[in-house]
């Protein structure tokens, strides 16, 4: 079947770092706000023969659109004059959902109206069943959220079916629990997930019910993976140890990894000292790195402060220093720039001299440039380094003037042929000037292969002149 919120989805959300609004005109991007088809690329179950299939394919059209209100009527108007298409359970799911991202008191309860009659007409359809429902818990949050009561109580009770459900899981054999989340379980965490924007305080037990359920078999993971995106919406300095506490003692990977990288979205001390302790404690590479990744989401001096202590830090392992140093360099900030150069005078690790070097270059500025040519020109650096240099000083913004000044001052070919790749990556006027002259005064023949060849990716008028004289041997 069909699963109305889907960890895919969600985790896509995380690597995005995506946030969940309260009002569901505006919630854009999270499982629990899209239609499980609203936005496909292709239509799988088209009925071209039916007669409300344009009319279908231009109603969703608009719902692609996001124009919702429009969608709503032409949705209501196929199954109004075409009652037996093969598209009439679909549009009035759709007219419903196109409701409800119209947001508003009145758009919310024609939705749910909407969906009773779905409920009623299309009963027999499991599949379907399970996504209106889950539909219906959202609206309900909404709803609930603008003051309704009655809709607020049905998602307490919901909610409270779920911990029930939970309790009763516990325990139970590994072997005799099914190995796939039914459509009440996406329905619950649905009605969960907008009774804690609705009310925390009488949501957040509940849920540490759900997260208490330590089973290893596929739904359970699967509810806690979702249990911890919905806390982390909520998740604040005064419950950052349920997080801890699921990071320490889960028994799926990937739950835990989930708990770390949201611990890089709270603000506060205790955050930091639960990432830090992580780091520097786990025995999970897995979980080390996503606490680096964390730390490096964190604003202000300690997060980074504890990065550059770890890089430092003798006795680990060189690819989580060279990570540690990565993140540093996208911090843009002036003092682990000042750390980064500094270290790179310390090391003869190859690994963290060639993170360094790209951090420099992400993190650009004139200083940062300068250390880059002068590494790139420093014969005493090993070449392959030096020609890594070379290439991310051009990227990092050094003057194209001084990359094409450089090339006739450097001895060797390759760093020759590196300079030659810089410039060709710049649509910079001084760039093709100093190709042109590669190309026609150029000693080395293959260096002058080498320019044309980038010449000729241009589109400068200049160039195709220059491929005439070169060919008529002027």
């Amino acid at each position: 079947m069909r699963q109305g919120i889907k960890w895919s989805l969600l985790a896509a959300v995380m690597a995005a770092g995506v946030t969940v609004s309260a009002n569901p005109a505006t919630s854009q991007g999270l499982g629990f706000d899209r239609a499980p088809e609203a936005y496909a690329a292709a239509e799988s179950a088209l009925y071209p023969q039916d007669p409300a299939d344009s009319l279908y394919r231009a109603a969703r059209a608009l719902l692609n659109r996001e124009e919702y209100r429009r969608a709503a009527e032409m949705f209501e108007q196929l199954y109004r004059q075409h009652p037996r298409s093969s598209y009439a359970g679909q549009a009035h799911y759709y007219e419903a959902f196109s409701l409800y991202r119209s947001g508003g008191d009145q758009n919310l309860r024609a939705a749910r109206d909407v969906l009773l009659r779905y409920r009623e007409r299309y009963s027999e359809s499991y599949a379907a069943m399970a996504d209106a429902e889950s539909l219906m818990a959202r609206i309900q949050g909404a709803l609930a959220r603008q003051g309704d009561a009655m809709a607020a109580e049905d998602l307490a009770r919901t909610a409270r079916e779920l911990a029930r459900s939970e309790e009763r899981s516990t325990g139970v054999a590994r072997g005799s629990r099914e190995q796939a989340c039914g459509g009440e379980d996406e329905i619950r965490l649905a009605a969960l997930h907008s009774l804690m924007q609705m009310n925390s305080e009488r949501a957040l037990p509940i849920l540490r019910k759900v997260l208490a359920n330590r089973e290893t078999d596929a739904c359970s993971v699967e509810m806690r993976k979702k249990a911890v995106f919905v806390l982390a919406q909520h998740l604040d300095d005064r419950n950052v140890d349920i997080m801890l506490d699921i990071v320490r003692n889960d028994p799926d990977p990937e739950v835990k990894e989930g708990a770390v990288f949201w611990l890089s979205q709270v603000r506060g001390e205790r955050a930091l000292d639960a990432l830090e302790d992580i780091l520097l404690r786990s025995d999970e590479r897995r979980l080390q790195e996503k606490a680096i990744f964390a730390l490096s989401q964190q604003e202000g001096a300690r997060a980074s402060q504890i990065l550059r202590d770890y890089a430092m830090r003798d006795g680990v392992p060189a690819d989580l220093r060279a990570n540690a140093i990565f993140w540093l360099g996208q911090t843009g900030r002036a003092e682990n720039s000042r750390f980064l150069r500094e270290v790179y005078g310390k090391t003869s690790e190859a690994e963290i001299k060639e993170k360094i070097i790209f951090s420099l270059a992400q993190a650009g500025g004139a200083e940062n440039g300068r250390m880059l040519l002068g590494i790139a020109t420093d014969e005493k650096e090993p070449i392959e380094i030096r020609k890594k240099a070379m290439y991310w000083a051009g990227q990092a913004g050094v003057a194209i003037g001084e990359l094409a000044a450089l090339y006739d001052r450097l001895p060797d070919r390759d760093m020759k042929e590196q300079v030659i790749f810089s410039l060709s990556q710049s649509d910079d006027r001084t760039a093709i000037d100093k190709l042109i002259d590669i190309a026609r005064n150029e000693k080395d023949s293959e260096l002058r292969k080498k320019a044309i060849f980038w010449l000729s990716q241009t589109d400068d008028p200049r160039v195709a002149e220059l491929l005439m004289e070169i060919i008529e041997g002027r």
